[in-house]
This record gives C-alpha cells, sequence and structure tokens, in this order.
C-alpha cells in the first residue's frame, strides 16, 4: 500500500524509535520497536498488494486477483525487480484464461525481470511454453520446456513437462 521508499523511511524511523526506547531505559518498547521495523522490511522484500493476489489466486478467484493487482498504480517505482517479476507473473496467470498474446507478453517480461524461486520460474517458462505451443512456435516451446525442466529440481512439473511434451510431437 505504501511506495517501497516510504517503507524504507518509516523503517529508519521506527529504529530510531527503538533506539530511543533503549536509552530511556524502556526495553520492551524498544524491543517492540524492533519487531515493528522488521515488519516493514518484509514488506519491503514482500508487497503486501501480491501476497493478497497469491491468496486470491490460490482460490481460483481471478477477479480478486485482478482487483489486487489493479491497486499497484506504477509497478516500476512501486515494487522492486524481483516484485515486478511477480506482478507481471500474476498478470499473465489471468491473462492465458482471456487473451494468450497478452499473456505471451506478461509472461515475457516475468521471466525477464526474474523471480525469486526457481520452480516459479520454471512454472513461468512452462505457461509461456503452453502458449507458444499453441500458436505453432515448435521449436520456441521446446527451449522453454527444456528450460523448465532444468529449472524444476524437485520435479514439481514433471507431470505437466512429459505431458507436453508428448503433445509436441503430435505437432
Amino acid at each position: 500500500m505504501f511506495n517501497k521508499n516510504i517503507k524504507l523511511v518509516l523503517t529508519v524511523l521506527v529504529l530510531a524509535v527503538a533506539v530511543w526506547q533503549f536509552i530511556e531505559g524502556n526495553i520492551g518498547n524498544g524491543i517492540a520497536m524492533i519487531f515493528l521495523a522488521g515488519i516493514f522490511v518484509f514488506l519491503y522484500y514482500k508487497n503486501e498488494l501480491i501476497l493478497l493476489s497469491f491468496l486470491r489466486l490460490r482460490k481460483q478467484d481471478f477477479d480478486g486477483t485482478q482487483r489486487w493487482l489493479n491497486r499497484i498504480k506504477k509497478p516500476e517505482s512501486a515494487l522492486t525487480q524481483k516484485q515486478q517479476g511477480y506482478f507481471y507473473f500474476l498478470h499473465g496467470v489471468i491473462e492465458a484464461q482471456k487473451n494468450l498474446t497478452k499473456a505471451e507478453r506478461h509472461f515475457k517480461k516475468a521471466i525477464s525481470l526474474g523471480l525469486n524461486m526457481k520452480h516459479d520460474l520454471a512454472m513461468a517458462k512452462l505457461s509461456l511454453a503452453g502458449i507458444v505451443m499453441q500458436k505453432r512456435r515448435k521449436r520456441e516451446a521446446t527451449l522453454l520446456l527444456n528450460e523448465a525442466k532444468k529449472l524444476d529440481k524437485q520435479n514439481m512439473l514433471a507431470d505437466q513437462i512429459k505431458l507436453m511434451q508428448q503433445q509436441l510431437k503430435k505437432i
């Protein structure tokens, strides 16, 4: 809800109040302020609107996910680079239901910005491979599937990758 720079300023202010509380001898208040500053630091790295969007997506509520994402007005200035990647990843998941061209653009942007976890990056590449495969671009889909397979270390997406490779052979 706050800009990332405002979160950093609030963190510094709360830490200053924590130091002041320690100097005054109010150890409990100082510790509470440090925990409060920790919340701001956490929200700097994990945007609250994106977290709420993921919660809506887990419930298959695409309209709710879209509403939470629409609250982020300028993702380039309000989010860090990885958060922007997740922002476009979520937009790609939503647009995959409606418009494949827009979904492809969002997934490519999410991959270029980067995602924190390798299995999220594998999921983005797998989704992009599915879109590319529907557009009959076999070579690009094969490359994306191989990259997704390399990134999927825990074999969470192994079944989907095998299924898509079988479908790719039929093209």
